[in-house]
This record gives structure tokens, C-alpha cells and sequence, in this order.
């Protein structure tokens, strides 16, 4: 019998888990296309000692079935390790490289991985990458993760190779190299805003504060010492988005603490998604998707007290509003104005301001999936769009055979779609679909 071949484009946390999934549940050959080790990706490949998961351990088994699977990896690896502790991201790193290991070492001579970068796809399916070569695959899996940073500040191009100016403040020694005794402004509160904060307060030489500022000013809020049990607000009688909003409240003042509310309505955030009409959905992104992620993504208690204490002494200061322009001092630095604010001398600005949208933010290789009509962007332009199973849809609007979407690109056509649980579900459920169909020769029983 004829193996397929099935074509996973990135190996970051989204490209080993429906890998993994594959060997488990198919015969199929599987290429994995990653230019550096697989299982690192934006996340866990830059992360730092001081960088923890946003999530519990608990919640971050890569395995469907076995929720303890990661807690008792972690205690193999002598971690002080418990389901509700939030553990480090440079661990959580290797933890997936050992997935991945493991479904080798369970499926051998099954995988293999092209320390390469995809660079276009043509008809057929055949990749292109940037060592020259070309991959004949039946089905492409695309695991590419978030599109490229947004750009909130419009530049004079001069400024775009400014040392000052980081653009990306995950490439590899940008923030080590930024003064530690002048005043930093990060553009941006979220997430990525709170790693940057602490990868430079952890130099010792930093001395000068840090600025973040966002429109709103809202940093991420934090998880509780101890989780309350999740639960989900009733909303069999919301028609609206408005009524929504209105029986979350109500609930989180019921419960006595939010948390358990935002997380009992998780499983049943795309479904709400997803009933939502265009202009509802549109609402929601200008009025409450900020403060949602604020209480959604939330930090790890001990990283939100880190927090505290450098804006209590006044080494972070966070401010609403705009970034008006930038332009480079005379003597070294930027000159930032702040419109009504005022103006500000940084001797750097970090662009934490997050994925932009499509097509402006597409990573060079899905500009090419769009500039050839094999995807279209998906809705409210935060992603690609998708069929039900997770096939990308064309430019004419019919879904590709054998072309899938895992990860944060599925975002617009769902929400709920850049978490550990989530793209868990979606790897399996991707597997499933894609060798559903097929002749009864080609499959195997799961393992």
C-alpha cells in the first residue's frame, strides 16, 4: 500500500499537536516544516526563566484523554508540580518536544522534520521551500500560528531601521540590548507588553521606568491563588449581543467572583461567536473585545504581583491613550507625542501592540496562499477563513480539498481558537476529518 503524505506547515505548539495526532490516527506520512526545533514557536521559543504560562498546568496536557499528562511530565522532570501551579514557559517548551518524541518513538519512521521555511504552494499540493526544494503532499495542514505584529504607530520609513525602534521584541537579544538607565516606551498593555516588562526589569542595570501605553490602559488582570469551579452563565433567553453582556454581569455579581463565570462560558465562546451577526460581532471588537481579554488571557498570580510592585515603585507606569507621531531626537532617542498627553523622550519604543489583521499583517507565506486565491481572508480580517472542518476556503468561496487551518489563524470565523485546550480539540478533530472518506485501505484504527 501507498502511503499519503501529509504536509504540516510550523511546528510550534499547534504543529506538533495535530502532528501528533496524525501519527496517532492515520498511516499517513507526515513532513513537519520548521525552520528551527519544532515545539518552540512565538511563545515558548523566546520564553525566559521569568516567563510562566497564563494558564495552569492542569489545562495544558497536550492530550485530549489524559489531562494529568503534562503535571506528571513535569514531576518525571523533578518540577514541584501541581495541577492548579502555573508553571514556565521555557518548560512547557520541552514539554512539547517530548510530546512529540513520544509519538515518534510510538509511530517510527512515520515523521519527518525539514529544518525549513515554506515559502509558496502550488496546485497539486506542492510546497516550496527556502532551501530550494519541493514537497508533493495530499493534504497541508497550515500550523502557522498568529499573523505578524500590528503596526499602531505610522513611521517615517527612516525610523523603521532606527536602533531605537523594535518592531519585534521577540527577536533573539533586541530588549538585553536597550539602555537600562533611559526611560522605554512599550506601545501596547497586553500580554506581550507584560513579558517585555519583566525581561527588562530583570536587567540589572535598569534603572529608568517603563511606559506602557495603550487606548484604554488596561493591563491583563490577574488569576486567583486558589480557581473557583467554572461556572456558565444562562443564556438561553439572550437574542442579542446587548443581552449577553447583560446576563454575564449578572452572573459574575451572583457568583461572587468573575473568574468563574468567564471561565464556565469558555466551551461555549464560539457558539456564541458564532450566533452573533456580522455587526454584533463588529461591536463587540470595538467596544468589549479589550476589556474581554483583559479578564479572559489573564497573568499568573505571581507574575501579577511582579507587576504591582515595579508600578508601586514606580518602574512601570502604564497611560491611556494614542501614540500621535515619532521622530527621532538629534541627539539619540525618539521623540514621542502622546497628542493631548504631551510628549515623551524614549531611548527605545517596542511595538507590544499584538497579531495584526489581513491582509496587511499576513506572514510572507499566507500573503502567497491569498495572492494565489488557495485562501481568502476570513472575517473581520483577524484570520483565513474556514469550513466547518477547518478547510481553508478559496477566493471563489468553496472550500480546498485537502488544504487545512489549525490555530489562531481560524480566528473571525471562530473566536475561541489560540488557547492549549482549544487547539487540542481542533488537531483531533482536523485528524479525524482528514482521513474521514477515504478508502477503507488507508485507515487505521486509532491508537
Amino acid at each position: 500500500m501507498v502511503r499519503r503524505t501529509v504536509a504540516v506547515v510550523g511546528g510550534g505548539c499547534a504543529g506538533v499537536l495535530v502532528t501528533r495526532e496524525l501519527l496517532r490516527c492515520s498511516d499517513d506520512k507526515i513532513v513537519l516544516i520548521e525552520p528551527d526545533e519544532p515545539g518552540g514557536g512565538l511563545a515558548y521559543g523566546s520564553a525566559q526563566p521569568w516567563h510562566l504560562l497564563n494558564s495552569r498546568a492542569g489545562a495544558m496536557s497536550a492530550d485530549p484523554d489524559d489531562p494529568d499528562h503534562f503535571v506528571r511530565w513535569a514531576r518525571g522532570r523533578g518540577l514541584a508540580a501541581e495541577p492548579a501551579d502555573f508553571l514556565g514557559r521555557r518548560d512547557y517548551g520541552d514539554y512539547l518536544r517530548a510530546v512529540l518524541a513520544e509519538a515518534v518513538a510510538a509511530h517510527p519512521g512515520r515523521l519527518t522534520v525539514r529544518a525549513a521555511r515554506a515559502t509558496r504552494l502550488s496546485e497539486g499540493w506542492t510546497v516550496s521551500l527556502d532551501d530550494g526544494t519541493r514537497l508533493r503532499a495530499d493534504d497541508v495542514v497550515l500550523a502557522v500560528g498568529n499573523p505578524l505584529g500590528s503596526q499602531p504607530v505610522e513611521l517615517p520609513p527612516a525610523l523603521h531601521e532606527h536602533p531605537g525602534y523594535v518592531a519585534d521584541p521577540w527577536r533573539p537579544g533586541v530588549l538585553e540590548a536597550l539602555p537600562g538607565h533611559e526611560p522605554v516606551l512599550l506601545i501596547g498593555t497586553g500580554l506581550t507588553a507584560v513579558d517585555v516588562t519583566l525581561t527588562l526589569a530583570a536587567g540589572a542595570a535598569r534603572s529608568a521606568p517603563i511606559t506602557a501605553v495603550s487606548r484604554r490602559g488596561q493591563l491583563p488582570l490577574s488569576h486567583a491563588a486558589e480557581a473557583a469551579p467554572p461556572s456558565a452563565p444562562s443564556l438561553d433567553d439572550c437574542a442579542t449581543l446587548r443581552d449577553v453582556v447583560r446576563a454575564v454581569r449578572a452572573s459574575a455579581g451572583e457568583a461572587g467572583d468573575w473568574r468563574a463565570v468567564v471561565d464556565g462560558m469558555r466551551p461555549y465562546l464560539d457558539q456564541l461567536w458564532a450566533a452573533l451577526t456580522p455587526a454584533e460581532q463588529e461591536a463587540f471588537l470595538r467596544h468589549l473585545a479589550r476589556p474581554w481579554e483583559c479578564h479572559r488571557h489573564r497573568m499568573a498570580p505571581v507574575v501579577a504581583k511582579r507587576v504591582a510592585a515595579l508600578r508601586a515603585a514606580g518602574g512601570l507606569l502604564v497611560r491611556a491613550g494614542g501614540v500621535g507621531a515619532v521622530a527621532a531626537e538629534p541627539g539619540g532617542g525618539l521623540l514621542v507625542d502622546f497628542g493631548s498627553g504631551g510628549t515623551g523622550r524614549f531611548a527605545a519604543v517596542v511595538n507590544c501592540a499584538g497579531p495584526g489583521r489581513l491582509p496587511g499583517s499576513a506572514t510572507p507565506f499566507v500573503r502567497t496562499l491569498i495572492d494565489a486565491g488557495h485562501a481568502r481572508v476570513g472575517p473581520h480580517d483577524l484570520g483565513l477563513d474556514i469550513d466547518a472542518a477547518g478547510r481553508l476556503i478559496a477566493a471563489g468561496g468553496t472550500p480546498q480539498p485537502g488544504l487545512w487551518l489549525v490555530g489562531p489563524l481560524r480566528r473571525g470565523a471562530r473566536w475561541e481558537t489560540t488557547a492549549v485546550p482549544e487547539i487540542r480539540a481542533q488537531a483531533r478533530h482536523l485528524a479525524a476529518d482528514l482521513v474521514a472518506g477515504r478508502p477503507a485501505a488507508t485507515l487505521v484504527r486509532a491508537a
